[in-house]
């Protein structure tokens, strides 16, 4: 589980005086959907801000990402590809992620180049939740 996660690494992480938690959500978690999967999702969000809050004094960042519907051999399934297309003219950007596009958001939270983000959503959706 996330919470176990966080609590298995933070430990040796405040040792350290560094660190950094990603955790991977869904746009489910930013908007609502089935009651099933978005509680959960929209619980990924509050313990990443409750530990951002509890960890930054540590110089432990902690932050979310949220991705949409992205490229996977699910989505070519023949039995599927027709929704695909059709779900892909509600997306902004008219088109789902890429694998790609959801690891280089991992690799920039990873790096010092987000050093001050914590406690922030990352969200990787074509504009989807902006709607």
């Amino acid at each position: 589980s996330v919470f176990l996660g966080m609590k298995s690494v933070s430990s040796t992480m405040k040792k350290q005086k560094e660190g950094f938690i990603i955790n991977i959500s869904s746009m489910n978690g930013i908007v609502g959907g089935a009651i099933g999967y978005t509680d959960t999702k929209f619980a990924v969000r509050g313990m990443t801000k409750a530990a951002s809050r509890d960890l930054s004094p540590y110089n432990i960042r902690v932050n979310s990402v949220h991705p949409g519907v992205i490229q996977t051999p699910m989505l070519e399934q023949e039995n599927v590809k027709e929704q695909v297309e059709k779900f892909k003219k509600s997306i902004p950007m008219r088109r789902v992620a890429q694998p790609e596009e959801v690891t280089n958001m991992v690799i920039f939270l990873s790096s010092n180049e987000s050093s001050y983000s914590t406690g922030s959503e990352f969200i990787i959706d074509g504009g989807l939740t902006a709607l």
